[in-house]
């Protein structure tokens, strides 16, 4: 971290820059030796270490560093100053500017009441003012009832009254989980474009056990009520991480791929991969059985530039596979459905996750390409229990709402309402597909509708396996891609090798799109 210059205390006012040491000094010292020491011990690293990790070395401007508890003689001369368990300041993260504050366990277990709120505050608004990247390291204990002592009563809850939400429909907000996230701490986490826990280390929770022991008599570990096993399938928090270096690794990467604000154009990274680099196995990437499945995430890695792709959320939602990446080095959104994972149909949580997903790549202004192998929306009673239809519901109206440039890529089926959300419709929008050879679509799949349309038919044969295997081939012969763009209903069909080479080349249209509408929007 870096330090303040060191001047020799001289002159005038040698007795006041001798007291500014002191009390930089002591704000630096945190909780203390004993308890730094305490800290260390438990594997972890403190408030200052994390931001070190962060930001590029030697970046950080701390801001608010004597803020605290000043001690002072009978006469009201300076002892000492106990200062706040809130570390805030600017920094860069690759070169880029980006605001962070970040709580410090050391002091008061890094209770948010125990804390001089206005300091975190206030960073929050100069993120948003100054139109920068806000990361926030989360480590702290929630309330305690110590407060009533220090204000002599109790205060109705609120959230820090500032327009938080204008903070994050302007610039990118990551939240960190890297110990007990309870009460204001997981707002912290949770309200923001992307969050990330690590195992084992951090819990996301309204309150811990001992509240849960007291309201509901129940027993449970703080991993068990608020682990990265919990949220892997509640989708709070979006992802994992194995430690503390890997989580603050995934900000850096997050960052990398987001505009300084709403009103900025994402950065264009450099990079030697060849829009034109074609992978031969492409054109078998989806196998001629219909029932056999394939794996999706191989597609992608061959497809976007090499080594970009970030996935998002991969433990919830499975069926869809949400990710940011880049293509000839811009950055994009992207989707793409997961057969391995119940066929790939839409369910309520990846119904969830695309929605999500639409909005944040919307929001900044990333284009975004859809990898569509859609079977339909979930069916069953447990998926109409769940409200399947509901949230997909949701995600057309995320797509009615989405902005960001748009093209689709059809891989295999497409089919049914869920297969009608694979793209906006807004407007005067053209609605830019493409499809391989392998993909098929319509109102409902080939196998399932067979079996309604023909279900005497097939039950009266003397071989109804053989029936429904003819049929079914009847009917795929029907459902050819090459039928749908003799009328152009389909853009075009496309050889697999082709698609890297029509996304980059599609993709520089797309920034350009998304600039022009960045400068109205500032004009306006």
């Amino acid at each position: 971290m870096s330090q303040w210059p060191v001047f020799e205390p001289s002159g005038e006012w040698a007795a006041e820059l001798t007291e500014l040491q002191l009390r930089r000094a002591q704000a630096r010292a945190m909780g203390g030796a004993e308890a730094l020491a305490r800290f260390k011990a438990s594997g972890r690293l403190n408030a200052r270490e994390r931001i070190d990790h962060l930001m590029d070395a030697g970046s950080f401007r701390e801001l608010g560093a004597l803020a605290g508890k000043g001690h002072y003689s009978r006469e009201g001369a300076f002892e000492r100053m106990d200062p706040t368990n809130a570390i805030v300041g600017l920094g860069r993260v690759q070169g880029r500017k980006v605001a962070v504050h970040a709580d410090d366990f050391t002091i008061r277990a890094g209770s948010s009441e125990a804390s001089i709120a206005d300091k975190w505050i206030y960073i929050e608004r100069m993120a948003h003012q100054l139109r920068m990247p806000l990361v926030r390291l989360v480590d702290s204990a929630g309330g305690s009832v110590k407060l009533l002592m220090q204000i002599g009563g109790t205060k109705i809850p609120e959230y820090p009254s500032w327009p938080a939400n204008e903070l994050l429909q302007t610039v990118p907000v990551v939240g960190v989980a890297l110990g007990a996230c309870a009460g204001q701490g997981a707002v912290k986490v949770l309200s923001s474009h992307f969050s990330v826990m690590v195992r084992e280390q951090a819990q996301v929770m309204a309150a811990g056990p001992h509240v849960v022991r007291q309201a509901y008599a129940q027993e449970v570990d703080k991993n068990d009520l608020g682990g990265h096993r919990v949220h892997r399938k509640s989708a709070l928090v979006h992802n994992e991480a194995e430690d503390e270096a890997d989580a603050l690794a995934q900000v850096q990467q997050f960052l990398s791929y987001m505009p300084r604000s709403v009103h900025h154009l994402a950065p264009v990274l450099p990079t030697q991969d060849s829009p034109t680099r074609a992978d031969d196995w492409l054109k078998d990437a989806i196998p001629r059985e219909r029932r056999k499945i394939y794996e999706p995430r191989k597609i992608l890695a061959s497809v976007m530039d090499m080594d970009s792709v970030f996935e998002i959320g991969r433990y919830q939602g499975g069926s869809v596979i949400t990710a940011l990446a880049r293509l000839n080095g811009v950055p994009v959104g992207v989707i793409a459905n997961d057969p391995k994972v119940q066929g790939g149909a839409m369910t309520v949580q990846a119904a969830y996750k695309m929605e999500r997903h639409v909005k944040l790549c919307s929001l900044f202004g990333l284009p975004v390409v859809n990898f569509v192998d859609q079977p339909g929306n979930q069916t069953g009673l447990e998926a109409e229990l769940g409200g399947t239809l509901l949230g997909a519901m949701r995600v057309g109206e995320a797509l009615n709402a989405c902005r960001s440039p748009w093209v689709s890529i059809l891989v295999r089926r497409c089919f049914g309402m869920a297969g009608a959300l694979h793209a906006p419709k807004y407007g005067e929008a053209l609605n830019l597909r493409y499809a391989w050879p392998s993909a098929r679509w319509g109102s409902i799949p080939i196998e399932g509708g067979v079996m309604a349309a023909h279900k005497a038919e097939i039950d009266a044969a003397p071989d109804p396996a053989a029936k429904r295997a003819e049929l079914e081939a009847f009917y795929l012969n029907m459902t050819s891609p090459f039928r749908t763009a003799e009328k152009f209903g389909i853009l075009d069909i496309i050889d697999p090798r082709e698609t890297r080479a029509i996304l980059c080349d599609w993709v520089e249209d797309a920034r350009e799109l998304v600039k022009l509408s960045r400068v109205g929007e500032s004009e306006g």
